[in-house]
């Protein structure tokens, strides 16, 4: 089921007290427990392996995932080293994915520093992005649960078939925004679904609490992409320390763009559709200072910002407290990014 299908027209209410703290302040020591974990994971690999392995960890990224999982333990009734385990085991997926998702785009930096790819090629980088993918599904098998080893492998297999449908569909003009929404809930929503949810059942949580937790994940997760997508084009590289402008050149149809093709001038639908259809470069003027592109990423964000008013709501099947009160100033923290999305198109 697509989730942002269907607006949420509610009016929001306006972000709790101290909802302009970082959210993952709460649960600090315990990410750093989850870094700990991971630059360890390097000894489950061969010695010849290592240094790889050491660098693609090493490079520190938000650990959105941990950090869900952690939350959702402490206001399920208090994390310990299973909602860890989750998030490292959550966090390597991701981070295989990643190391795929610069193989496909060519992207040269992320994080301030050389991809995989950049520094060895892409044959090695396809193998090391494997071989975290294994280690993964491995370290699941510590759980002594079979249900959630199967749901681990099915939030993994749900990343990877996101990403060869959008690979599949490159440079495809029939791309629609409910094939959108399908990708991007598969790639991106599935991990931070699973986060919440398998959090949810290692608390002890009933199946009730833990699906409503699964569906916070995935609305929150979609949002996320759809901010992502926007920011590719009105980031700034400097800023965010990867390569930005690719998602068009690369045949990615992301939402601002879906909703430029269905609601922008006939000139630039043209332009986007022969851009598309010919696999090559769109001219910037057809984007810049345009009152159709700023309403289209405005739009694009505005979906994201409904998103994360409707996933507040599933927060209700957790107790009060500063947990709960956290994974509710995630939902705000992000809405504020994609406010400011908004305002730097605006220009």
């Amino acid at each position: 089921m697509v989730v942002a299908a269907k607006r949420i027209m509610s009016t929001p209410t306006s972000p709790p007290v101290g909802s302009e703290l970082f959210p993952f302040d709460l649960v600090r020591p315990d990410l750093e427990k989850v870094e700990i974990s991971i630059r360890e994971q390097v000894r489950g690999f061969d010695s010849a392996i290592e240094p790889y392995i050491s660098y693609i960890c090493n490079t520190s990224g938000k650990r959105i995932r941990p950090a869900l999982a952690i939350l959702v333990g402490g206001a399920g009734g208090g994390s310990h080293e299973g909602h860890l385990k989750i998030g490292v085991i959550l966090e390597l997926i991701h981070m295989a994915t990643l190391v795929h998702d610069d193989i496909i785009d060519g992207a040269n930096t992320r994080r301030m520093v050389p991809t995989a790819n950049a520094k060895w090629g892409n044959a090695l980088s396809v193998l090391l992005g494997d071989a975290l993918f294994s280690h993964a599904l491995t370290l699941a098998t510590d759980f002594d649960s079979i249900d959630i080893c199967r749901k681990v492998g099915n939030a993994a297999r749900e990343v990877c078939q996101g990403e060869i449908i959008q690979t599949q569909r490159r440079f495809d003009i029939t791309f629609t925004k409910e094939d959108y929404f399908k990708v991007i809930e598969m790639k991106t929503g599935a991990l931070f679904a699973a986060a919440c949810g398998l959090s949810a059942q290692v608390s002890g949580l009933d199946e009730t609490a833990a699906d409503t937790l699964h569906g916070f994940g995935m609305k929150l997760g979609t949002a996320y992409q759809i901010y992502d997508d926007c920011l590719d084009l009105v980031g700034s590289e400097e800023v965010i320390g990867k390569t930005l402008r690719t998602d068009l050149v690369k045949g990615k149809l992301t939402l601002p763009i879906l909703n430029l093709l269905e609601n922008g001038r006939p000139a630039q639908r043209e332009a986007i559709t022969d851009a598309v259809t010919h696999q090559r470069n769109l001219e910037p003027e057809v984007l810049a200072d345009s009152p159709e592109y700023t309403a289209a990423v405005n739009d694009a964000a505005r979906t994201g910002l409904d998103l994360l008013e409707a996933c507040r709501g599933d927060l209700a099947v957790l107790p009060p407290g500063r947990h709960t009160d956290a994974l509710h100033q995630i939902t705000w923290f992000l809405a504020g990014l994609l406010e400011k999305c908004r305002t730097t198109a605006e220009g």
